[in-house]
């Protein structure tokens, strides 16, 4: 196929033909409760237009927000109707209006966020997984932040912010490509600096002041099947440990008990807070280690634990050379002259990519003490986990050795 013809596609629009309402029942012989949802779109061009294409440019696609109706199942109740978030954005500006990728997105970015409500954090989401994740002074700190956490990464990805974008924040964003930017509110020069992307969807979110509103609420999460059938399970719910109160690690073997014998500081415990916040929502298996505010490796969906703490690892050191190289050298790491590749090359090593002194996280136990092993050779002093395993006493052993501090959530965080 032509280099054209494949360009095309992705100029191909297929008529939305998704009902402008859908009903969603749940029912037996004494009960029958009711979700009503209706389509969303813009108003792109002169023209009402919903999602762009769906996962890729063939597929269909609609995005609906909940209407009317609540479902309630034994002690877990839904999100209330109105109370829109995600499915209630505004679009300000789009050279082309969003696709499902867009939305899901941001919508990763809102999920992460909502957990940050004490000062400004930006999320940057690539293929519905972070790669970047921050707290800053100010709105344009943590973008740059996230942003240098994995330039590459961030390359066409959704910013999620959540506080008012400026005029330097929208500089920064405007300066690398950029797909999605989700906010709830842009200054005037903001938005004039953006319309010099004009394919950048900007999308406000009004009503993002109640975020931390969403902390704890369950939706009705629903995977479709090969056959058509489908799988229906309330959202997750993350355990947020208290970063006042983190408790060491603890499990008794063979009447022994074990013990770690170190809790974290209070910048351990913010950044396994943090941490823990992340790792809910990449997929799994996945280790996240963050440092100061910042994640600095991330490991995506991997089969095995060990596997992905030594991806995270080995994204950290990759990721730590373009970082370096840029803040030396002002430039990506592959233009570097030998002599300036070897000084990032030595910064780098020294710090192991930024996880000397980081925090580590596991979206479920360690089998083995293999994958906390990884972390701890290079560095990381603190570490969260659900705990359960049959070799928790022998992690817990490990931790000590080196003098780590570990806590246990009792909450697995797999995302599939």
């Amino acid at each position: 196929m032509s280099k054209d013809k494949l360009s095309a596609m992705y100029r191909q629009i297929h008529p939305d033909l998704f009902p402008r309402m859908m009903e969603l029942s749940f029912y037996d012989n004494q009960q029958r409760q009711t979700l009503i949802y209706e389509k969303v779109d813009w108003v792109v061009d002169g023209e009402r237009k919903g999602l762009r294409y769906g996962e890729n440019p063939d597929q269909e696609a609609a995005l609906y927000r909940l209407q009317n109706g609540n479902l309630c199942l034994g002690e877990v109740e839904c999100i209330q109707s109105g109370q829109h978030l995600a499915s209630d954005v505004e679009l300000l500006q789009s050279g082309k209006h969003p696709g499902k990728i867009n939305i899901t997105d941001a919508d990763a970015a809102l999920n992460i966020l909502r957990y940050f409500d004490d000062g400004p954090a930006v999320a940057i989401i690539k293929h519905n997984n972070p790669c970047g994740v921050a707290v800053g002074g100010t709105v344009a700190e943590a973008y740059a932040r996230a942003f240098d956490a994995d330039r590459i990464a961030a390359f066409g990805g959704a910013v999620g912010v959540n506080g008012p974008v400026d005029e330097e924040t929208a500089r920064r964003i405007a300066s690398h490509y950029t797909e999605v930017v989700v906010a709830p509110s842009y200054t005037d020069a903001a938005l004039a600096v953006f319309t010099e992307r004009k394919n950048l969807r900007v999308l406000r979110i009004a009503n993002m002041d109640r975020l931390s509103a969403f902390v704890g609420t369950r939706v009705v999460d629903l995977h479709s099947l090969m056959d058509g059938g489908v799988i229906v399970q309330w959202s997750a719910v993350p355990t947020l440990p208290d970063v006042q109160h983190m408790e060491p690690a603890r499990t008794e073997h063979k009447g022994t008990e074990h013990v770690v014998r170190r809790a974290p500081t209070p910048s351990e415990a913010r950044d396994l807070r943090m941490a823990w916040i992340v790792a809910g929502a990449v997929t799994s298996n996945t280790i996240v280690y963050v440092r100061d505010g910042v994640t600095v490796g991330i490991g995506t969906g991997e089969q095995d634990r060990v596997g992905a703490a030594e991806i995270a690892r080995d994204k950290a050191l990759r990721k730590g050379l373009e970082r370096e190289a840029w803040r030396l050298h002002g430039a990506s790491f592959s233009e570097l002259d030998e002599s300036a590749a070897a000084e990032v090359r030595r910064v780098v090593d020294d710090d192991c990519g930024g996880l000397k002194g980081a925090a580590m996280a596991s979206d479920g136990f360690f089998p083995f003490r293999d994958g906390l092993d990884v972390g701890v050779a290079c560095g990381v002093t603190a570490v969260i986990q659900p705990g359960g395993s049959l070799r928790d006493w022998e992690v817990i052993e490990a931790c000590n050795e080196q003098n780590v501090a570990m806590v246990f959530t009792g909450q697995r965080a797999f995302k599939h």
